[in-house]
């Protein structure tokens, strides 16, 4: 695989982006739960961002596939360092003397953030595309899932940091600062594509057209429809707060390491994937990757010490990376250009929005059930999933990436 210039500075974007939206994530679901004390107002966190990502994805998808997709980064990128300005004054507690409601101003930054994803995650499928050859699709897949993974190692222990020292205040500052370079390296982005003509449907006509030609093909529906039920169920991490306090009685720099420790399992897989590409019993590695995550959340959630946790945690990465890998290969090689915006928003609708969705989830699971016990439920339909997708969806249980490659050379 040829490392262009263009290609680095796409990485730069993504790990900026990354760590700007981690150390947002970390430093609002502390501040809120330090205000609240119930793992339900973290559950309503993920509700906050999923409504202005659901409700703007399509619209998103379908502008990337039209308009300048560098513009489109930016803005997302502008977002995020708007969340940093309005937080600022939220964690000096200017806005608290004025008898505003902080809670809900928390919400307000995070449903921004969602709003921001609606955009960010098509326009760097597209591209992704667009600075790589199709027969380096799966290694940059890897090489890219390596580098957004470091910067969720990173971006977790920071914020934990920096919410411990020197507080609340820097760690939403560091956010603004890691989205303002990320601008600046979007801006640097030079690469040369053979052009695509734009659709001449309308907004309606092309979001119906993208979801038919989703819906038509077994593979990319039921690929996206096995993550998006078991990242739905399998939502441990926004529990993390509440787990930290009520079971490990620990501190925000434990909550910035076992939010690593999943990312470090997904980086030391993605190396893995990077060198030795899946091109071989693709369904299936899906499948049994899906599968493993479940059970690495149900260990997790009867964890009842910092490094029990941590290694069901770390776990939880290395599946989640192959079936991430291998997800985004098939999508991308059975994706036409033309499309790719409208593709990516809807497969993000199916896998975005249900991290959010399973936050709500488990949220609510966890004041029905109890904390440890939602968290293992999650996990037992989790691997119900999976057997209902082995059974139902044949073609993506037996689906070779190898013929994917050759399908698309065709």
């Amino acid at each position: 695989m040829l490392i262009s210039r263009a290609f680095v500075e796409l990485m730069l974007y993504r790990a900026c982006l990354t760590l700007s939206y981690q150390i947002l994530a970390v430093t609002a679901g502390w501040h809120i739960y330090e205000l609240t004390k119930d793992p339900l107002s973290l559950g309503l966190m993920g509700l906050a961002e999923v409504v202005p990502y659901f409700c703007s994805a399509l619209f998103a998808g379908h502008a990337v596939d039209r308009v300048s997709k560098k513009r489109i980064a930016v803005f997302g990128c502008s977002l995020h360092v708007l969340i940093a300005v309005l937080m600022v004054p939220v964690a000096l507690g200017y806005l608290d003397r004025l008898g505003m409601g902080v809670h809900w101003l928390i919400y307000a930054g995070i449903g921004l953030a969602g709003l921001a994803r609606a955009f960010i995650r098509p326009t760097y499928q597209v591209l992704f595309a667009q600075v790589l050859r199709r027969e380096d699709f799966a290694q940059g897949s890897a090489i890219g899932a390596v580098i957004f993974q470091g910067a969720q190692v990173i971006g977790p222990v920071l914020g934990g940091l920096l919410i411990a020292w020197p507080g609340l205040v820097f760690a939403y500052i560091a956010s603004g600062v890691f989205a303002l370079l990320a601008i600046i390296a979007v801006g640097l982005l030079r690469y040369t594509a053979e052009p695509i003509k734009p659709s001449d449907l309308s907004m309606r006509a092309g979001i119906v057209q993208g979801l038919r030609f989703v819906f038509s093909k077994q593979i990319m529906l039921a690929a996206m429809a096995l993550d998006m039920f078991a990242v739905l169920f399998g939502g441990a991490v926004a529990m993390l707060p509440a787990f930290i306090d009520e079971i490990l009685q620990g501190s925000p720099e434990t909550l910035g390491l076992l939010r690593a420790a999943p990312a470090i399992g997904s980086v030391l897989a993605g190396v893995w994937l990077a060198r030795y590409p899946i091109q071989r019993h693709g369904g299936r590695y899906l499948l049994g990757a899906v599968a493993g995550f479940g059970f690495a959340v149900i260990g997790f959630g009867w964890s009842t010490s910092f490094w029990l946790a941590a290694t069901f945690l770390f776990f939880t990465g290395v599946f989640d990376a192959i079936s991430v890998v291998v997800r985004s290969t098939i999508l991308q090689l059975m994706t036409p250009d033309q499309m790719r915006g409208r593709i990516s928003a809807i497969n993000g609708i199916f896998i975005g929005s249900s991290n959010e969705i399973g936050a709500l989830e488990s949220g609510l699971a966890a004041s029905a059930l109890g904390l440890s016990t939602s968290i293992v439920f999650g996990g037992v339909m989790t691997l119900l999933v999976v057997v209902v997708c082995w059974l139902a969806a044949p073609k993506l249980r037996d689906l070779e990436l190898a013929d994917l490659h050759n399908a698309s050379k065709q």
